[in-house]
């Protein structure tokens, strides 16, 4: 294999500069403890970020992982397209031998001519704990020097309760670990299940009295912080379809890959059919672009389904379902309304519960689902509604409705004595994952012809919180593509 070998030098160069400034007793100390080796980077500006995640991941399964001394290696990339490398090794001297022999390895230049040697920045840190974070998805990483005169031994104790008091009691944390490098400087990297959730806690940290104790001992000019999604783990179907919604938001375009280009079926008549159909309406997206916020994401067999918050060519509430085959995308339904003032409940059409329960009850709760739409909607068998939704705690999200039994009852009234009786006339779909379940139906609102999408929430075998996305079917002669509504 052919190397450029000015982009190679630059690479070495860069990855030389930590370990030759290191004295004789530093690297003795570093030598005795594990190593978490962190080096971040750029990729050149004409590098395909996709085929680079390749390389990645044959550089450390071909290359990394069989040296002498290694332990776990993880790569990430930032919102802004910046990358890090995290290896872990028994010593320093087996990541010293390592970086000799990946030097010389002629294997490895294709993916050394994908960096920008220039950008690339590594360090070595002394760590006390083992990894253990394997299933993490997602790590921050930040490093620091600490303010002159600090007493090192109230700041340990210190960094630890950050863990003990805020970072470990925080959903989807996973892992955290500290180290020191051969000059005094910090490093914590922080692991966690997915983004969502490592965002869900900055705010709630920034606020948290030991996070400012902690903060207070830092040397603010000299930190350093990235956070990363980590590259080569094999997402799940509802985490694809989550990378690609929120790819509205980060101008990210490589989930797109989730979307199989050569079968794509549409089913939002406003939308051509295909992946040329998706990329036309992203081409008409505003200066600002679009936005999703995904508050709830499910997924049933080689179904996801989503609750969505958009800004889509204005304030829109959205319920998304996504077909998968071979972990592509290949088919997908949705129904989109505005979004609306609070209901006399002062439910809005987005808050509530979020958390999955009961994953053992999904076969159960869509059948309680199901019957409650054909008994009691489709076939008026209404004396039996409270077999199916909790009388005494039944909580509204429709923009109409109140709480409860009684102002379901109240608006079915008030709807049909104004010619708006709401008719379900059949059942596309019932989609669940333990105690929510969503359901696609087809009928008519007074006269016209309407898309009923449900999403349920269940306890105890009973219904007791409710969203809807209810809107006309447009005539055919509008329609976009010809394979239907749902």
């Amino acid at each position: 294999m052919q190397i450029n070998k000015n982009s190679f030098f630059l690479l070495v160069i860069s990855l030389c500069i930590a370990s030759c400034g290191m004295n004789k007793n530093a690297k003795s100390n570093m030598n005795s403890k594990t190593i978490m080796e962190v080096t971040t980077f750029n990729i050149n500006s004409t590098a395909n970020p996709m085929t680079f995640a390749k390389l990645d991941a044959e550089v450390e399964s071909d290359f990394t992982s069989k040296q002498p001394g290694f332990i776990k290696r993880q790569s990430g990339v930032d919102d802004k397209g910046r990358y890090v490398v995290v290896v872990y090794w028994k010593s320093s001297a087996d990541a010293d031998a390592s970086m000799n022999k990946f030097m010389a390895d002629a294997s490895v230049g294709d993916y050394a001519k994908m960096i920008d040697g220039p950008t690339m920045k590594m360090s070595r840190y002394a760590i006390d704990k083992p990894f253990t974070a394997d299933e993490s998805k997602f790590i921050e990483v930040m490093a620091f020097n600490v303010q002159s005169g600090t007493d090192m031994t109230k700041f340990d104790v210190t960094n630890q309760r950050v863990e003990t008091d805020f970072t470990g009691k925080r959903k989807g944390f996973l892992q955290r670990l500290t180290g020191v490098n051969e000059d005094g400087r910090q490093v914590v990297a922080v692991y966690w299940a997915n983004k969502t959730l490592s965002d869900a806690s900055l705010q709630p940290f920034m606020e948290a009295p030991i996070s400012k104790e902690f903060m207070q001992a830092m040397d603010q000019k000299s930190m350093s912080m990235g956070r990363y999604k980590i590259l080569n783990m094999e997402l799940t179907n509802k985490e694809k379809v989550a990378a690609l919604l929120d790819s509205f938001n980060t101008g990210d375009q490589s989930p797109i890959a989730y979307i199989n280009p050569n079968k794509y079926i549409q089913h939002n008549l406003s939308v051509a059919d295909g992946l040329e159909g998706f990329g036309a309406v992203m081409k008409h997206a505003p200066p600002q672009g679009f936005k999703a916020n995904v508050l709830r994401a499910f997924q049933d067999g080689e179904y996801v389904f989503t609750h969505t918050e958009y800004d889509f060519f204005g304030p829109q509430a959205g319920f998304d379902v996504f077909r998968f085959e071979d972990g592509l995308i290949v088919e997908h339904w949705d129904n989109l309304l505005p979004v609306q003032k609070p209901n006399p409940s002062g439910r809005t059409q987005f808050d509530g519960a979020t958390d999955i329960t009961d994953k053992e009850k999904t076969a159960s709760n869509k059948q309680v689902v199901k019957d409650l739409l054909q008994n009691v909607f489709m076939n008026g068998q209404m004396d039996k509604i409270a077999t199916y939704i909790n009388p005494t705690k039944y909580i509204q999200h429709n923009p109409n409705v109140p709480d409860g039994l009684d102002g379901l009852g109240s608006a079915m009234k008030m709807m049909a004595e104004k010619g708006m009786m709401m008719e379900y006339s059949k059942i596309h779909k019932v989609l669940g994952e333990g105690n929510f379940v969503l359901t696609m139906s087809e009928g008519k609102l007074g006269k016209e012809p309407t898309a009923y999408y449900d999403l349920f929430r269940l306890e105890n075998g009973q219904i007791v919180e409710h969203w809807d996305v209810i809107t006309p079917i447009p005539p055919k002669s509008e329609w976009k593509n010809n394979n239907g509504k749902f």
